[in-house]
């Protein structure tokens, strides 16, 4: 079996020089409480940042036949062929409700 290691901790003495040592660095100051409140865990920091942000109007995946010649000439049009194609649905949307 295996025992835990014990922990030895500082004498109040070593643990005044380590204090000494943590107050003399100027590049790692004592945080206050206030700034140690407002931290957050790092793990909840990692787990906001993931990913892209949230789009206010997020795609929707859909399958859709469209004639082959339309979708050729989009192909044919070059990189970001999908989203030109999703442009000319949204502006012919907009110019329909138009006339409502």
């Amino acid at each position: 079996m295996r025992t835990k290691p014990k922990i030895i901790f500082p004498t109040p003495e070593e643990d005044a020089e380590i204090q000494r040592g943590i107050d003399a660095d100027p590049d790692n100051p004592e945080i206050t409480a206030e700034e140690a409140a407002r931290m957050i865990p790092h793990a909840e920091f990692m787990r906001r940042q993931r990913g892209r942000p949230k789009l206010e109007n997020p795609k929707e995946r859909v399958t859709l036949y469209v004639d082959a010649e339309v979708v050729s000439e989009f192909r044919a049009s070059g990189n970001g062929w999908q989203t030109r194609m999703n442009n000319v649905l949204r502006d012919w949307v907009v110019a329909h409700k138009k006339h409502e």
